[in-house]
């Protein structure tokens, strides 16, 4: 199972995720929503640079121009491009042009009772799908903590033809089910393993980790 823990602000907690067995690092630069987890691209560079071979890193942003998000991939020298904005798929063939190694994720935003806050048929350039729950009281795309259906999780795995990651609120104690029902490419976590004070609690990854992979056959 490919586990994503996403909004990871040094390299400690980066370091330790890694060691209690996530294979990707979700960095955050270029904020546009809001979000306590967005850091420079310096900081983000460091965190890259200090992960072992094979872990992959996804550079996740707000940002809307290609230039901007392609300066970025290529400064932290990520693996995955994950746009949680709507742009113009002339911005998106332009990172691909430019960028043809890096892998494109693109988020679709769903509700709490499970329905489509953008246009799939829209997205005609992706490498993965990403679900993702939006707390629109808030203006949060993304590590909201909140649930949504899985049904509709569930159907976009099974429909889309393309590998597709969830989150949306998933945590060690409901994310065995949600791999388990929705039998989805990867999964993303960021607040459902979060300490008080924002940092990554080792127990809670530990155990995400290992309730996330026990469906993985």
């Amino acid at each position: 199972m490919n586990i994503q823990m996403a909004g990871i602000r040094n390299k400690a907690d980066a370091l330790m995720c890694v060691e209690m067995g996530v294979n990707i690092i979700g960095l955050l630069v270029g904020q546009a929503h809001n979000s306590d987890d967005f850091i420079s691209r310096e900081v983000a560079r460091e965190i890259k640079l200090a992960l072992p071979s094979g872990i992959k890193t996804t550079l996740i942003t707000h940002l809307e121009e290609a230039t901007e998000i392609i300066d970025i991939a290529k400064f932290i020298d990520v693996d995955y491009i994950q746009l949680h904005s709507h742009l113009p798929e002339s911005e998106v063939e332009t990172i691909r042009r430019e960028l043809p190694e890096k892998k494109i994720l693109r988020l679709i935003h769903i509700d709490k009772d499970g329905n489509l806050l953008n246009d799939i048929d829209a997205m005609k350039i992706a490498d993965f799908y990403f679900t993702d729950s939006i707390n629109l009281k808030t203006n949060q795309v993304g590590g909201t903590g909140l649930t949504h259906n899985l049904d509709t999780d569930k159907r976009l795995v099974e429909t889309l033809g393309k590998p597709v990651f969830i989150a949306g609120g998933l945590t060690p104690e409901n994310v065995g089910y949600a791999v388990k029902y929705c039998r989805p490419y990867g999964v993303d976590v960021n607040s459902g393993c979060r300490a008080t004070d924002g940092s990554r609690d080792r127990e809670k990854v530990r155990l995400f980790v290992k309730n996330a992979s026990q469906y993985d056959k």
